[in-house]
């Protein structure tokens, strides 16, 4: 399988593209997870957006932020594989991508995300640890996550 990344601010992004990303985000974690949210949270303007392709065919996407936006270190959030090419391996090379890019833009830095509970195994298979207590949002169970980048 050809995977395309491309790494876009919003400002660079194009209608299309937008909507496919709001889309593709609503799909995941509002309708499959059946979890009634507000997922457009004004973080997107200050976001990296990796938008992940198979040939014209958006199959993934996660954003970045830069310390201070969301948690004191650089983070990544909204984490999604289509469903169709889950279970492929897509998820970890998309997280790791998001890894790369921020371990190359911010090295001094760990990585945080607030990860679903029920996908500890996967982010801890990536290097992160968990960190603080396991916390309720949007009615399901997040941890906070880090990975430690001084011992990269």
């Amino acid at each position: 399988m050809n995977i395309k990344y491309k790494w876009k601010i919003f400002e660079e992004l194009s209608k299309d593209e937008l909507y496919a990303v709001l889309n593709l985000r609503q799909e995941v974690f509002i309708v499959e997870q059946n979890c009634p949210y507000i997922d457009l949270d004004y973080a997107d303007q200050r976001a990296h957006h990796l938008l992940v392709y198979s040939e014209d065919e958006l199959i993934g996407y996660l954003r970045a932020f830069s310390p201070g936006i969301k948690y004191d270190e650089s983070s990544l959030g909204r984490i999604i594989t289509v469903i169709k090419y889950r279970n492929r391996g897509i998820g970890k090379k998309i997280t790791n991508e998001g890894v790369s890019f921020l371990l190359h833009k911010y090295p001094d830095n760990n990585i945080v995300i607030s990860a679903q509970h029920r996908l500890i195994k996967f982010y801890q298979e990536l290097d992160f640890e968990e960190r603080g207590e396991v916390y309720l949002e949007d009615d399901i169970d997040h941890i906070e996550m880090c990975l430690d980048c001084t011992k990269r």
